[in-house]
């Protein structure tokens, strides 16, 4: 392993321990916890041009597990669900080792060009999360739309939903999934707006497929970094890598105990402006 990133400052990974813990509280409910990790990372890994696709391989593969006990908090959500839910998983499968090995092939420049208008992108749906949420947990279409424009895939048969929209809605996944394997901040509010289309229930029935699909994409993203790392490919701090899965885990943990009592619109709210105001100090600093 590489001196250079194993962990030496206490108070850098203190702060990690923290932001990790939040990450995976956000990401079991609403999703986005990158957001938190990844600039933490980038701070503390020592300078390099090859530090953001580190910061990158690191926060995937130390919040993996996390995904893998929301995924488990809320198997209670999906016991109803329609079997074709299953179906998701081969396009979360495919679109993540092609996201993957878009960041293991392009030129560490071109990734850390893009991180700015990623996290960008994550703020900007974090702040339209709301909307969505309350929409669902309604059950109500946005103003404007029917029903029936609303929810095109509701149909709960197999039969049915080939009919109407398998394909699309696995297409839709597998653009999702190579964004969930490239970089992966607020793939949980994509996924989510990509279900929602199904008609599988409220908020938290979504947040229980969409961990499942959450812990596939990141599953096959980490498992790449990792043999990425051992076939010395690029390097992965796996000191900070086990401190992130540890805390992930708790937070992630405690926010699906609670998540069904506490709403998450104060967390998604911190985390949206938080998100701004990262991506405003990475296109300072890209454009300076």
């Amino acid at each position: 392993m590489d001196d250079a990133l194993v962990p030496t400052s206490l108070p850098g990974v203190a702060l990690l321990a923290v932001a990790s813990a939040v990450a995976g509280a956000v990401n079991s409910v609403a999703g986005g916890g990158t957001i938190l990790t990844f600039p933490v990372l980038a701070a503390i890994l020592p300078p390099d041009p090859g530090r953001m696709v580190v910061a990158n391989a690191t926060s995937t593969i130390g919040l993996w597990p996390a995904s893998a006990v929301a995924a488990w908090a809320y198997r209670g959500e999906r016991t109803h669900q329609p079997s074709w839910i299953r179906w998701m998983i081969l396009p979360s499968v495919a679109g993540a080792i092609v996201g993957t090995l878009l960041v293991l092939r392009l030129p560490p420049a071109w990734f850390d060009a893009a991180v700015p208008w990623l996290i960008l992108t994550a703020a900007i749906l974090f702040s339209v999360q709301p909307r969505v949420a309350q929409s669902l947990r309604d059950g109500q279409p946005p103003v404007g739309q029917s029903r029936r424009d609303w929810m095109p895939f509701s149909g709960h048969g197999v039969t049915g939903l080939r009919k109407t929209g398998l394909l699309p809605a696995c297409l839709l996944q597998f653009v999702v999934a190579i964004y969930g394997g490239y970089f992966g901040a607020g793939i949980g509010i994509l996924m989510l707006a990509v279900l929602g289309l199904l008609g599988l229930g409220d908020i938290h029935k979504l947040n229980g497929v969409k961990n499942v699909l959450g812990t596939a994409i990141n599953g096959v993203a980490a498992a790449t970094f990792a043999a990425g790392s051992f076939s010395g490919a690029h390097d992965v701090s796996w000191p900070l890598a086990a401190v992130m899965a540890v805390s992930a885990m708790a937070g992630s943990l405690s926010a699906s105990l609670i998540a069904r009592r506490l709403p998450p619109a104060r967390v998604r709210r911190f985390v949206a402006i938080l998100g701004f105001a990262l991506a405003a100090y990475y296109l300072w600093r890209h454009f300076s």
